[in-house]
């Protein structure tokens, strides 16, 4: 009997199991060794479904053979109903195993398939489901590992392909995903005004800071200033005279000073006017000097000096 690479014959004399045959040419004895054939369910498309039929062969296909059962529905924890398509990769390793431990091994295996995937999925939530894929995978794999050495059938890949839902299903899946979408864009949005809002606040902060140290910086050159014009005017106007009289010619000299600006952005403006206010400067200037020429340059100096203070 002529055995083709990958194939096995099992042979039987008289009803009992005598040899596996490997690749090649092997010999037998006509009519008193028979090869036993092995049952095996196959799917084929038919009006867009897959179609099971059963066939009977003496020669078993030992290299690695995909599995392509059709979608079973299951029911996850959160009581979903969802259907599943999955394919599993097997290979036979020993004929005889599977043969005699097995009436329909590829019928076994996709019923063992199917019903640990039922159990596998039961047990996580919808959500969880399409995280899990691959634990799903790995759980189904170890399933069938422990109950295909009985069979001389191993499984090397259990994959699940499609995960179908109901409609509504879907659609609030979609809404949901939709609103963690909105959800995100919102925090990711709040967050950058609050940065925002953070740099703006520090920017002012330091700009009040600069501020306030540069107006306070100001004020004690304006103050170095007036002091030193006090002083100056307190030289021009000699020991006799007193710091309020030349407190009051400096008030009086920058009342003087004010008033033609008054009018600067109208032809005509009312403001209160008090002559004591102008007499008093002028007497305390009367005071500071002895005669018109220690007055005058008292005047001058006191001016140089206030203006010097005030910029």
């Amino acid at each position: 009997m002529l055995v083709q690479q990958s194939e096995a014959v099992v042979i039987e004399r008289l009803g009992s199991y005598l040899r596996t045959l490997q690749p090649g040419i092997n010999w037998v004895v006509p009519f008193v060794d028979q090869p036993r054939a092995i049952t095996i369910r196959r799917y084929r498309e038919s009006g867009g479904e897959n179609v099971a039929y059963i066939v009977q062969e003496t020669h078993i296909d030992r290299r690695e053979t995909v599995l392509d059962f059709p979608g079973q529905n299951v029911v996850t924890q959160d009581n979903v109903t969802v259907t599943v398509n999955g394919a599993l990769y097997f290979q036979i390793l020993d004929p005889k195993l599977a043969v005699y431990e097995v009436e329909n091994f590829i019928q076994a295996v996709e019923v063992l398939a199917k019903t640990s995937l039922r159990s596998e999925i039961g047990k996580m939530e919808l959500d969880k489901l399409f995280e899990s894929r691959a634990e799903v995978n790995q759980a189904l794999q170890t399933t069938m590992d422990e109950v295909g050495d009985k069979w001389g059938v191993k499984v090397n890949r259990v994959e699940i392909q499609d995960i179908s839902m109901p409609e509504e299903v879907e659609e609030a899946m979609r809404l949901q995903m939709a609103a963690e979408r909105r959800r995100r864009a919102t925090v990711t949005e709040a967050n950058g005004e609050k940065e925002a809002a953070i740099a703006r606040a520090e920017g002012e902060k330091r700009s009040a800071v600069l501020t306030a140290e540069g107006e306070r910086e100001a004020a004690i050159l304006r103050a170095e200033g007036e002091q030193k014009a006090i002083g100056m005017v307190l030289e021009a106007g000699g020991e006799g005279t007193d710091v309020d009289t030349v407190i009051g010619y400096l008030l009086g000299l920058e009342y003087l000073k004010r008033l033609p600006d008054i009018a600067k952005d109208g032809e005509r403006v009312f403001v209160p006017y008090e002559s004591s206010a102008l007499i008093g400067a002028l007497g305390s200037l009367q005071k500071v000097g002895a005669n018109t020429a220690d007055a005058g340059r008292a005047l001058g100096l006191a001016g140089v000096s206030a203006a010097s203070g005030s910029s």
